[in-house]
């Protein structure tokens, strides 16, 4: 159990389970930790949804700047699955050099399909094109992300670690000693990052519009900084850091804040930017950038800590009291941070306070879902998500980055807009509903998330996994 496939999808190789214990009592068997796959499942499926009706549901996509909606939980609720799954999957180390080979070889597979798919070379599904001019490839992306978390922590696992006890439920604090070179790191990081962020000049900066479908194009702009400490979009030491080390041109070129107030009038939903928008709306911004992505190791050191509880404390309640109490202590943590105006909740820089919150969610939902499912035996509502978990890379890259509805959108008629997947959105599900909102919505829920639910358990039935 837990062997990291991609976006963390699971094995069903005998040496990576994990006993679950009965409340009071030791496993009698081996069995998989069927609430990390549902978790696991339920985050693509949050990302199908908010990525395909989140145009049609504004307040389900990406915060256009500063606050947290449904989309802002998705990439930590990943990489908390990520670090929950590394001591699943390195619980027992024969030999660290095999096992840093394996995480390089991982790490560099995440890489190769992070540039792939979110690097400019697929145009899925909307255009039936590929290819990139590599002088605009974006570097940065989801699975980069990924890729860098799971590097940097997956090390400091195998390098840590020594004889562990095996039980460490007499003594609340143990747990926290026995790994504490995990959280020396997270230390390190938070300095690096905080320093970085409220210590870095970010001077004024011009940039060029490269977009042939744009009015500006080819029009230069100036942005006036000059300043130190700033969290607004124009003058953050994260953006500055990545235009100066990625370059303006390798990064992301349609950033959530250009569906801010202060760019266009159709906010929070996407239209053409003001004539007197800031120059800045022009810009583009990358929200897996390098400065935010060191932050987003925190995520998954938290997630290891919750495995390192999963794997060390041999009771259900136990583990619960635990996961629940630092879930809630990160959440109001979090809020209090954004709402003192101390450090506002954003996902684009990977703010503490973000850490914190999505971080407490993402505890508070996996404890909902191991009562209902490890411990109340609810699996089979669930046995969907399940499937999807147990296949994750295999959705995220067919759904969630549009490569099968590409694939289909190539068998059109007459006309290239004329394709299967446009009828079926028009007449099964806007038609009848009377609405684009509420079509699209459940377009996306029966015919992307509960049709790769069935296709992903027909694959389970016949024991074929993705892995990485």
């Amino acid at each position: 159990m837990g062997e990291i496939k991609a976006i963390t999808t699971t094995t069903a190789a005998p040496e990576h389970c994990l006993e679950i214990a009965e409340t009071g009592h030791e496993p009698n068997k081996a069995n998989r930790v069927a609430s990390l796959d549902i978790f696991r499942g339920l985050a693509v499926a949050l990302m199908i949804l908010v990525d395909d009706a989140g145009g049609q549901w504004p307040t389900i996509g990406h915060a256009p700047w500063n606050g947290c909606n449904l989309a802002d939980f998705v990439m930590p609720f990943f990489l908390f699955i990520v670090g929950m799954a590394i001591p699943l999957a390195f619980k027992r180390i024969k030999r660290w050099d095999k096992s840093v080979g394996k995480v390089i070889l991982r790490t560099l597979k995440l890489l190769f399909w992070g540039l792939l798919l979110q690097g400019g070379y697929s145009h899925a599904p909307d255009k039936l094109t590929y290819g990139v001019d590599m002088k605009k490839i974006r570097w940065c992306g989801i699975l980069q992300r990924i890729a860098f978390a799971y590097f940097v922590v997956a090390l400091v696992e195998i390098f840590t670690k020594d004889k562990r006890v095996k039980d460490l439920s007499t003594n609340r604090l143990a747990i926290f000693r026995l790994y504490c070179w995990h959280w020396l790191v997270g230390a390190s990081v938070l300095i690096i990052y905080l320093a970085v962020i409220y210590g870095t000049y970010v001077p004024d900066w011009q940039f060029t519009v490269h977009d042939i479908d744009s009015a500006d194009n080819g029009k230069q702009f100036t942005v006036a900084c000059g300043v130190r400490g700033k969290l607004d979009p124009p003058c953050n030491a994260v953006g500055y850091i990545d235009r100066e080390v990625l370059g303006i041109n390798h990064m992301y070129h349609h950033p959530a804040w250009r569906r801010s107030k202060a760019c266009t009038l159709n906010s929070p939903h996407e239209g053409p930017l003001q004539d007197n928008a800031p120059s800045w709306c022009h810009a583009p911004f990358e929200p897996e950038g390098i400065i935010s992505s060191i932050s987003a190791i925190l995520s998954t050191i938290i997630g290891v800590h919750f495995g390192h509880v999963l794997v060390h404390l041999k009771n259900h309640s136990k583990r619960l009291k635990h996961w629940v109490l630092m879930g809630l202590a990160l959440l109001v943590v979090g809020l209090i941070l954004h709402f003192t105006h101390a450090i506002p909740l954003n996902k684009q820089l990977y703010t503490l306070s973000y850490v914190c919150v999505t971080s407490g969610a993402a505890a508070l939902v996996f404890s909902a879902i191991y009562i209902l499912v490890d411990i109340q035996r609810f699996k089979f509502i669930f046995l969907p998500l399940q499937w999807i978990g147990m296949n994750a890379m295999l959705v995220y890259v067919m759904a969630a980055e549009g490569i099968f509805a590409g694939f289909i959108n190539g068998w059109y008629y007459g006309d290239p807009r004329n394709t299967l997947v446009r009828w079926i959105q028009k007449h099964i599900f806007v038609e009848v509903w009377h609405s684009t909102r509420v079509g699209i919505l459940l377009y996306v829920i029966f015919a992307e998330i509960l049709f790769w639910g069935i296709v992903t358990g027909i694959l389970h039935w016949l024991k074929i996994y993705w892995k990485l």
